[in-house]
């Protein structure tokens, strides 16, 4: 497994979903967006929801748990969502942890397809925590914003998702940017929502970035190719040419969640703009 500092690094897929391709590009017409990925019938692209587990320090960490299993037949047909591709727990199994392990998890921001595995339905069909021994780490003002969201985001918080964590006592609310823990920094970018958490884990050698919604495929390295999704979007084009500017100065390796086929790259800057370049897995970091 590849290590950055005192931390082993796993791969957590948990799942695979849709969205209107149109959606995730904006402006971008659709000849080109499609050739970096082809849309279905339905102009929905695949997507990954890849969590990265952090293992050292007598923790284990997650970033992110993907949607979950809480949503109905509705859910499953408008977003395609496909667990046989792979599936959270089945995943932590792969590499020898369960739910009951996780000490933390570290939630970028709420939107139900990166907290959406934060709870789950218990033997009575209540809802409960899916991490019964975790806290999870989430900006203070993206938790004020989610309580209260702006109508055209409040499809993207749902209250099964956060009212379980609101209720648990296991909720731990940060204030900006900082070390989290030894060599984990969690920074902040509000382009795509308020207070999103750009997670850093690095060492005298190496950074791996967990870019979250800020990059959320290889292809939206193009700075303008921002998201409809995005709440700021002129806001996101700044964010992403400053994080793609020190990507590429510094030398940090990129963690895609949502790309379906890239997981790992790095940043180059060319006369074209910034391109990504050395795809490959996290193994291969």
């Amino acid at each position: 497994m590849p290590q950055i500092g005192p931390y082993e690094l796993h791969t957590v897929e948990t799942g695979r979903f849709g969205l209107d391709g149109g959606a995730m590009f904006g402006v971008v017409p659709k000849p080109l967006w499609e050739k970096k990925i082809a849309a279905d019938e339905r102009n929905r692209i695949p997507l990954a929801m890849r969590c990265l587990l952090l293992e050292g320090e007598d923790r284990l960490i997650l970033i992110d748990n993907g949607l979950g299993d809480t949503f109905d037949d509705k859910f499953a047909d408008i977003y395609a969502v496909d667990h046989e591709h792979s599936e959270l727990h089945r995943s932590l199994g792969e590499v020898g942890f369960s739910a009951e392990d996780v000490t933390d998890v570290v939630l970028t921001h709420l939107h139900f397809d990166h907290c959406g595995g934060t709870t789950t339905r218990g033997a009575d069909g209540d809802l409960e925590l899916t991490f019964p021994n975790a806290r999870h780490h989430v900006q203070d003002e993206h938790w004020s914003w989610a309580m209260d969201p702006p109508v055209r985001e409040g499809g993207s918080f749902l209250d099964d998702n956060l009212e379980p964590l609101a209720d648990s006592g296991q909720l731990t609310l940060l204030n900006g940017e900082g070390e989290l823990f030894p060599g984990v920094e969690v920074g902040t970018v509000f382009g795509h929502t308020t207070a999103q958490q750009i997670v850093r884990v690095a060492d005298e050698e190496r950074t791996l970035v967990f870019a979250a919604d800020l990059l959320p495929t290889h292809a939206h390295a193009r700075t303008a190719w921002t998201m409809a999704y995005d709440v700021r979007p002129l806001r996101t084009e700044k964010e992403r040419r400053t994080f793609l500017e020190d990507a590429a100065a510094q030398g940090w390796h990129v963690f895609f969640e949502h790309d379906p086929d890239v997981a790992v790259a790095d940043v180059q800057r060319t006369e074209q703009g910034f391109q990504t370049t050395n795809h490959r897995s996290l193994r291969a970091l």
